[in-house]
């Protein structure tokens, strides 16, 4: 990979001599260049939310499969995870960039010449394996080059440009889909790959050392085995059962390699992260509310233009601009949270933002299909409010008591655990309302209460994580908790 890397591009600038020529505006350009990276896998995260109905007709489909182009690109990112930190350490920040940057925009001209759905689902797949490797890297730059008193300021704005993503991208891939069809969906990414690439080769650092330590190949399969196992299990509940045969053998898989993992995570000299890590109960906290997190926020982008198109009616580009509003409020609130994250509690801080975005949900349940186009846009944005108090507090709350040598490894744990949160979120909902259909009748009647409950279960999934963030005080009563 490196002589590969020193052979194509253009020789990597140092430190030294970034700092010589940016100064003190080197560390919000090298923000600047990762968020534009992240901000093209986010676009490949969310933008095929409304393109489920329509490949579902393509491909003669139900939900329950068709899913698995978001499903098993979201497993495929969480389970890519997993080695970010021994390849930081290995071959340096710049190469690891770059390398996903290259991924994500090949696979994304593979999959708009795709035209069926094993061949779709494969591409996706390597899709989100680069913007798994790639989602830590945020947090890496933030914690590193930011001091304390800006860190929340430098993660608000970098989640600035990250959220506008989905406020866009559902209305841009509706329009995409209604113009030229879901195959055109694939190449909103590449635009920022191209540019994220660019920027990267003059803007991020050449790695003064590299480590040769060895990789954990026994905790990353064990873990890898756990993840996917784990998701085609919830995936399957609907067709099987969880009392058939095969569910209950997969569940045995999913228990026995974690205990497995948990056990060599233990005894290892190396493994892929520390136990010790889940020493600090702010952190492990913080894991529970980035689970649950993960299964409200991804699950909520799935199920909404789903519910628009499939109960209320609408076509894909008014469901997709039914979030735009939601998204803007989500980017405008964002910077703002993290200045207060800096000032106040990002512990209560979390505790508010999860509240606000559990209630928007309960709305959604309440009201059901009676709920009315200007209705839906007010309250999508209250809840989107809400997400944007989260998202700098819960990342400070969850790493700021952490040593700096634990940051690269707890980052990782930390998306991993959102990320497993959020494609299960959506192969659980999107299981649930398939099971709720068969219960109430496919009629209209039928189809708004399944669709209600699903927005009840979200509302729940929230209540559980306020709880636990409550409890994310650390040990040591540190005030700024």
């Amino acid at each position: 990979m490196s002589r590969l890397a020193a052979a194509l591009l253009p020789p990597a600038p140092s430190r030294d001599a970034l700092l010589e020529r940016h100064g003190e505006r080197y560390k919000w350009w090298a923000l600047a260049v990762v968020a534009c990276g992240i901000v093209a896998a986010v676009f490949s995260t969310t933008s095929f939310s409304v393109a489920v109905p329509a490949m579902g007709a393509y491909f003669g489909m139900g939900q329950d499969r068709v899913q698995w182009v978001i499903t098993g690109y979201m497993a495929a990112m969480t389970v890519a995870m997993l080695p970010t930190p021994w390849l930081l350490d290995r071959y340096g920040f710049r190469q690891v960039f770059l390398g996903t940057v290259l991924f994500l925009a090949v696979s994304s001209v593979a999959g708009f010449l795709a035209t069926d759905f094993a061949t779709t689902v494969a591409i996706r797949i390597v899709q989100g394996a680069a913007a798994g490797i790639q989602q830590p890297l945020a947090m890496i730059v933030v914690m590193r080059l930011f001091p304390p008193g800006s860190q929340g300021r430098a993660s608000g704005l970098l989640s600035f440009g990250i959220v506008l993503a989905p406020a866009v991208a559902p209305t841009l891939a509706g329009m995409l889909l209604d113009r030229y069809g879901w195959q055109a969906i694939f190449l909103l990414n590449v635009p920022f790959c191209l540019i994220a690439g660019v920027l990267a080769m003059h803007l991020l650092a050449r790695a003064d050392e590299t480590l040769r330590r060895p990789f954990d190949w026994y905790g990353v399969v064990l873990l890898s085995v756990m993840t996917l196992v784990l998701i085609e299990w919830v995936a399957g509940l609907r067709e099987a059962g969880p009392l058939a045969i095969a569910s209950l053998i997969e569940a045995a898989v999913v228990a026995l390699s974690g205990t497995l993992f948990v056990r060599h995570a233990a005894r290892a000299k190396a493994p892929i992260f520390a136990l010790s890590l889940f020493h600090e109960r702010s952190f492990a906290m913080g894991i529970v509310v980035s689970f649950a997190y993960g299964v409200g926020v991804y699950a909520s982008t799935y199920l909404i233009p789903v519910f628009l198109q499939n109960a209320l009616g609408y076509q894909a580009t008014p469901a997709g601009l039914a979030l735009m509003p939601s998204g803007f409020a989500l980017a405008v609130t964002i910077p703002l949270a993290g200045i207060l994250a800096d000032r106040h509690s990002p512990r209560w801080i979390t505790v508010g933002g999860l509240l606000l975005f559990g209630l928007s949900f309960l709305f959604f349940a309440v009201r059901g299909k009676a709920i009315s186009y200007a209705e839906l846009l007010w309250v999508t944005v209250a809840g989107r409010i809400g997400l944007g108090l989260i998202i700098p507090a819960l990342t400070l709350a969850t790493l700021r008591h952490l040593q700096p040598r634990q940051l690269g490894e707890a980052s990782m744990v930390n998306n991993y655990i959102r990320q497993l949160g959020g494609v299960l979120g959506i192969a659980i909902v999107a299981v649930f309302v398939e099971w709720r259909l068969a219960v109430h009748g496919p009629g209209p009647a039928g189809v708004d209460a399944a669709y209600s409950e699903a927005f009840l279960f979200l509302t729940v999934t929230f209540l559980v994580a306020t709880v636990a963030a409550l409890r994310m005080k650390p040990r040591q009563g540190l005030a700024a908790a």
